[in-house]
C-alpha cells in the first residue's frame, strides 16, 4: 500500500493496516503514545465537556490516587490506561511549579519503586500492576522533574516503559513481561554543568511491530530499533548531540518510512528499517524537548533556550545538511521558519490548519501552518506558566498550566476562551482523550473528566 503524506487521517490507517491485530474494534480511536497518533494530540468526534468542578464532582467520572511522583502521561488502547510511577517514601518533595532558572537537582537517594499500573479507563478499577524494577535512583531529578517522565507506548499487543537509566521493559496487555534492556547509565544533565542532574524523559514509541526509543545524553547518545516481539535490535544509531529530552516520531515521504528527531546539534530523519541517515539539521534551543510533529508534507519542530528559539516547517523529501545560514530563514527543503517563536517545553500542536505553541511564559500563539504567517498570540486565561502540551478535540483546545488550571481555547482565526477548569493540584503532563472522556495526570491522581 502507498504511504501518503496527509497526517493524520490516511497515515493512522496506513499505521494500524502494518499491526499484527489490534485489540480493539475500533483501533483508530486509540491514544497509543505521547499525546496519540503520531504525537497529534487530537481526537475529533470525543463529546467531551467544557466545563467540570473535582471539588464537587461535577462531570468528574472518577478518581485514581497514583501514589509516589511520575510526569508521564496515560496512553489508551481498548478498554485499559497505562501510567507509570515512581514510588518512594522519602522522595516527598513534589513538584517546583513556575518560571525560574535553577538548574539543581533534588538531593534524594532513597529506595525507590519503578511502577507500571493498568486502569479501566471507564471505572478506574485497577486491573493490574507491576514493578519493574527496585533500586535508587542512577541519576538525580530536576524540581520540576520525577523519575517516571517517559510516556508508555502501546499497539494493542505489546506496552512499553522506559525508565530510562532504570531501562527499558515491554509486557503484554495483560502485565507479562516480555523482555527488558539495561543501558547504563544515561546521563540526562545540563550539557555545560554534568552535576545538574534533570533525569530522562524520551518517551518510546511503537510503529509497525517496532519500538523506537531516542536517547540524546552526556556521552554516547543514539537512536535505536527494537523488534516489540522480541526485543531484538534491528538497528542502532550513535547521535553526536547535547543531553535532550525530546520523543521521536513517523513520517512518510511517498512510500518511505522515516523516522525523525528534534536536537539542537542534530535535528533530522533516519530510514526506518535501516537507521541510515537521510537529513540533519543544527541550531536552535539548545536544550531540546519538543517533539516534531507532522501535518500534510511538512514536518514541525520548535525548541527554545540560549540564544535561539526558531520554529521550522521542513518538506519530508528534505535530503542532506538542512542547517540556515546565519541570515537564512528558508531553503530548499525549509519552507518557513521563525526564529524567535518556539517553546522550551511543549509539543505543537496542528488543528485545521493551524499551528498552535504554548510557551512556557503562559502565552498561546496561533500561525498559519501552511505559511507561518502570526494569526494571533494571546495569554491564556489567568496564564499560569506551561509544561503540559495542549490538545484538541471537536473545534476545541485544551492547555493546562502548571498549577492545574485548564484553559478551554475554540480553535481557529481568533482567540477565545470558553472556560477555565480547576484540577485543584499540580498538573505537568500532558492529558489523554478517548471516546467523551478527557484524562489529565496531576501530582497525586488519574482524573478523567466526561459528560454526566
Amino acid at each position: 500500500m502507498k504511504k501518503s503524506l496527509v497526517f493524520p487521517v490516511v497515515v493512522l490507517f496506513t499505521f494500524l493496516s502494518c499491526q499484527s491485530q489490534g485489540t480493539d474494534p475500533d483501533p483508530e480511536r486509540q491514544w497509543p503514545s505521547y499525546r496519540g497518533y503520531y504525537a497529534n494530540g487530537v481526537l475529533d468526534n470525543a463529546n467531551l465537556p467544557d466545563t467540570w468542578n473535582v471539588e464537587n464532582d461535577e462531570n468528574i467520572l472518577w478518581k485514581f490516587k497514583v501514589p509516589g511522583l511520575g510526569l508521564s502521561s496515560p496512553v489508551i488502547w481498548g478498554d485499559k490506561l497505562f501510567i507509570t510511577t515512581a514510588v518512594s517514601e522519602q522522595d516527598d518533595g513534589g513538584f517546583k511549579t513556575g518560571m525560574y532558572g535553577s538548574i539543581g537537582s533534588v538531593e534524594d537517594e532513597s529506595l525507590h519503586e519503578w511502577k507500571i499500573f493498568c486502569l479501566d479507563k471507564t471505572s478506574g478499577k485497577l486491573i493490574w500492576e507491576e514493578t519493574a524494577c527496585t533500586g535508587v535512583p542512577k541519576q538525580k531529578r530536576h524540581p520540576k522533574s520525577s523519575h517516571a517522565n517517559s510516556t508508555m507506548a502501546t499497539d494493542g499487543n505489546h506496552v512499553v516503559a522506559f525508565f530510562g537509566s532504570e531501562g527499558l521493559y515491554c509486557y503484554d496487555m495483560d502485565g507479562n513481561l516480555l523482555w527488558k534492556k539495561d543501558f547504563g547509565v544515561l546521563k540526562s544533565v545540563f550539557f555545560v554543568a554534568e552535576d545538574a542532574e534533570w533525569e530522562f524523559a524520551s518517551s518510546p514509541i511503537i510503529h509497525d511491530g517496532v519500538v523506537i526509543i531516542q536517547s540524546d545524553v552526556l556521552k554516547n547518545s543514539f537512536v535505536a530499533a527494537y523488534d516489540a516481539a522480541s526485543g531484538k535490535e534491528i538497528w542502532r544509531m550513535a547521535r553526536d548531540e547535547y543531553p535532550g529530552w525530546c520523543t521521536p516520531n513517523i513520517y512518510y515521504d511517498g512510500d518511505q518510512c522515516r523516522v525523525v528527531l528534534n536536537g539542537f546539534k542534530h535535528r533530522g530523519a533516519y530510514d526506518f528499517k535501516t537507521g541510515e541517515e537521510i537529513w540533519r539539521m543544527s541550531g536552535g534551543g539548545d536544550i531540546q524537548i519538543p517533539t516534531p510533529i507532522v501535518h500534510d508534507g511538512l514536518i514541525y519542530f520548535n525548541s527554545a533556550h540560549g540564544r535561539q528559539s526558531p520554529i521550522y516547517a521542513i518538506h519530508v523529501s528534505a535530503r542532506g545538511d538542512l542547517t540556515l545560514d546565519e541570515d537564512e530563514t528558508t531553503n530548499a527543503y525549509v519552507r518557513w521558519s521563525i526564529p524567535r517563536g518556539g517553546a522550551y517545553m511543549q509539543t505543537m500542536l496542528i488543528y485545521d490548519e493551524y499551528l498552535y505553541n504554548a510557551r512556557w511564559n503562559g502565552s498561546v500563539s496561533c500561525y498559519n501552518a501552511k505559511t507561518g504567517e502570526e494569526v494571533w498570540k494571546h495569554k491564556a486565561g489567568s496564564g499560569n506558566s506551561y509544561i503540559s502540551s495542549p490538545v484538541a478535540s471537536d473545534g476545541k483546545i485544551y492547555v493546562t498550566d502548571d498549577k492545574g488550571m485548564v484553559y478551554v481555547l475554540s480553535a481557529g482565526s481568533a482567540y477565545e476562551l470558553i472556560a477555565e477548569n480547576d484540577l485543584g493540584e499540580i498538573c505537568m503532563a500532558t492529558p489523554a482523550i478517548t471516546d467523551k472522556i478527557i484524562f489529565f495526570r496531576t501530582i497525586n491522581h488519574m482524573i478523567a473528566v466526561s459528560k454526566k
